[in-house]
C-alpha cells in the first residue's frame, strides 16, 4: 500500500526575498514566485492590516525550510 505524499509548507530562505513567505507559498502550490509576490503588493494595497498581520503571522508560524 502506497502512503500519498504529504506535501507541507516551508518558508524557503534561500529563494526568499525578505522571509521566504511568498517563496515558500510559490513551491507549494507549484507556481512562480513572483504571482506570488505581486499578489502580496496587491493585497497591501486593497487590504494593508489584513495582508500586514497575515504575513507577519506567517513568518511566526511557518518553519523554515532547511
Amino acid at each position: 500500500m502506497k502512503l500519498p505524499s504529504q506535501k507541507r509548507i516551508y518558508r524557503d530562505l534561500d529563494s526568499g526575498i525578505i522571509s521566504g513567505v511568498c517563496a515558500g507559498v510559490a513551491r507549494y502550490f507549484d507556481i512562480d514566485a513572483v504571482w506570488v509576490r505581486a499578489a502580496a503588493v496587491a493585497g497591501l494595497f486593497i487590504a494593508t492590516p489584513i495582508t500586514l498581520v497575515a504575513y507577519v503571522a506567517a513568518v511566526i508560524l511557518l518553519p523554515r525550510l532547511v
